[in-house]
């Protein structure tokens, strides 16, 4: 729980800052409206994904596997897109938020009083760590969120104890509230057009889920069901966001009522850093120091969460996709540049908190949404009582979504472009990758195996042979007219899978006899590829040569490259050629390859 929280948790250090910005007076009102959301929305989302994707996969690999083909790899890769703005916005948004709390703190020196060389300087240790080599270390991720937690107690119970002892600051905080709003219907019903700027408060329930690995099952848990490990994420949940829930309703309430609207604004003393105000204000300056000392820990740790959360999540798609260079599994490549990319950010942002928070809750509700959709997917089996309630709220997700973006546009911007700058980058990754050999390992059942046996005395000749196509007879009688062979043959037939997919795995083959006719069959994403690699399983098997036979295809070889890359078939004959001389660069241990 307290590995999500340095996610979750560290909100509380810029959360209310931010809510009085976008409400004002009517920032607990709104508050409120956004816990609902939590606790009768995000919370039963995310413990529907947590049943559905029981091993930390998250709700993308749920809408991976319900949405297949390029259509689901195009939402996926768009998805990554907003993750990555989020990842990327929690690193940045969390420096600068620490390097609020060190230049706010009258202790600081003057050589600590610029905020953007802080903010740099931060982000440069955490790729630094990473460099270095980072391990989640739940035993420092307890220490930090149980300080943090702790002090935010002391603080909210001090700030209580003096709104006891001067009720008239509540009195007044009314006064003003009615004055300005009228009504108690009112008030809510301009809260619940004002809560999506406050969705920041919903950030962590994808790092809850992403966890699950590390949650300890029941004695009878398998790979298949741990119901264990759902049970008790669960809890996770559930704890998490009741926790984070009273410390929303009491933050808001106190910064709202004791702090002077003036110094939310930029440059003052509660700019991203309210509770830590009233820390200063009503407990000293010593006490204050502490406090930052722990906000910029944990908004430092929860950067790293951040930095962790793309390390795990760009190697797992992309490179499987062919969407990105096999150095994009490497983590120090990738550390230097989602590093460069967070100074970029603090530099068109200037380090700041409130400039930031659009941008990191368009990112947060994006993936919030995408998992909605993920479950009323998944719920649409079940009874119509439970598709409504999760559409209601898939609904909320998407009105919260699109206020969110319209009022603060520059969130969708860098989605965007993070969006862009991933498909741009995969498709051309796709299309230099398109020749490698892709399949890791070949198996042949029994009678297959007797084919290429009955052979081994000759020379091996295969013949590529398209499933429904010309007849056995016609086919083998003009693969002996034109290549001039006599030998017998082995038809090679290879249907196309889903072309979307990169790799396989495991190319399994299968022998079929279609009358006399020997027929081997497999199926593949990448036609070419696929014959390439049994040719090259043949020989290291045999220790013969193997030849195989093509006939030229009419048409564009424009359209055929295209029609590879995209849909893995084209002009084979080259193509699988093209592969294979990737594979062995030494055309004495190649595989014949004949057009006619």
């Amino acid at each position: 729980m307290c590995l999500t929280g340095v996610d979750y948790f560290s909100t509380l250090g810029y959360q209310p800052g931010i809510a009085f910005l976008a409400a004002g007076l009517l920032s607990p009102v709104a508050t409120l409206i956004l816990v609902l959301l939590t606790l009768f929305g995000a919370l039963p989302i995310y413990c529907r994904v947590a049943k559905e994707s029981p091993h930390g996969q998250g709700s993308i690999a749920m809408l991976e596997e319900m949405l297949t083909g390029w259509k689901g790899k195009t939402f996926v890769l768009c998805l990554l897109g907003f993750a990555a703005t989020d990842f990327m916005i929690t690193i940045t948004l969390s420096a600068a938020d620490a390097a609020a709390h060190v230049v706010q703190n009258p202790l600081a020196p003057p050589f600590l009083h610029d905020r953007m060389t802080i903010t740099f300087f931060l982000l440069a240790m955490l790729g630094a760590i990473f460099l270095k080599g980072f391990r989640e270390a739940i035993g420092v991720s307890v220490f930090l969120v149980g300080i943090y937690l702790l002090l935010n107690v002391v603080v909210l119970v001090s700030s209580f104890q003096h709104l006891c002892a001067e009720p008239q600051a509540v009195v007044n905080w009314q006064e003003a509230l009615f004055r300005s709003h009228g009504n108690i219907w009112q008030m809510l019903g301009i809260s619940m057009l004002l809560f999506p700027k406050l969705a920041l408060g919903l950030s962590g329930f994808e790092t809850g889920v992403a966890v699950m690995p590390l949650v300890s099952g029941d004695p009878g848990d398998t790979e298949e069901a741990p119901f264990g490990r759902i049970k008790h994420t669960r809890w996770l949940l559930i704890t998490a966001a009741a926790i984070m829930s009273l410390f929303l309703i009491g933050s808001s309430f106190v910064t709202s009522v004791l702090i002077p609207a003036n110094e939310f604004g930029h440059g003052g003393a509660a700019d991203g850093r309210a509770l830590s105000y009233l820390a200063h204000e009503y407990l000293g300056s010593g006490f204050g120091t502490v406090y930052d000392i722990s906000s910029i820990a944990i908004l430092w740790f929860a950067g790293a969460s951040a930095m962790a959360g793309l390390l795990n999540l760009v190697p797992r798609y992309l490179p499987r996709y062919g969407m990105a260079p096999e150095w994009a599994r490497a983590i120090r490549p990738l550390v230097c540049f989602f590093t460069l990319v967070a100074f970029v950010i603090t530099i068109i942002f200037k380090a700041d908190v409130d400039a930031q928070g659009g941008a990191y809750a368009t990112g947060v509700l994006f993936l919030m949404t995408s998992a909605a959709f993920a479950v009323l997917l998944s719920a649409w089996r079940d009874n119509l009582a439970s598709r409504l309630g999760f559409m209601f709220v898939f609904l909320v997700f998407v009105y919260t979504t699109v206020v969110n973006i319209m009022e603060r546009p520059e969130g969708i911007k860098i989605a965007s472009f993070f969006i862009v700058a991933i498909l741009a980058v995969s498709l051309v990754s796709r299309a230099i990758r398109s020749t490698e050999l892709r399949v890791q390992k070949v198996e042949l059942d029994s009678l297959a195996k007797q084919f290429i046996d009955e052979c081994r005395d000759a020379e091996i000749r295969i013949v590529a042979h398209r499933p429904g196509g010309t007849a056995y007879n016609f086919k083998e009688l003009e693969a002996r007219r034109t290549h001039n062979i006599h030998d017998g043959l082995i038809f090679l037939e290879v249907n196309r899978g889903d072309a979307s997919e990169f790799s396989d795995a495991v190319l399994e083959v299968k022998g079929v006899r279609k009358e006399r006719f020997r027929v081997l069959q497999c199926e593949s994403p990448a036609i070419p590829n696929a014959i390439a690699a049994l040719l090259l399983h043949i020989r290291d098997t045999t220790d013969h040569l193997p030849h195989v036979y093509f006939g030229w295809t009419e048409g564009s070889p424009l359209t055929y490259v295209l029609k590879y890359i995209f849909f893995g078939e084209g002009e084979t004959a080259p193509l699988t050629r093209e592969v294979l001389r990737e594979a062995e660069p030494d055309p004495l241990h190649r595989p014949h390859v004949h057009v006619g």
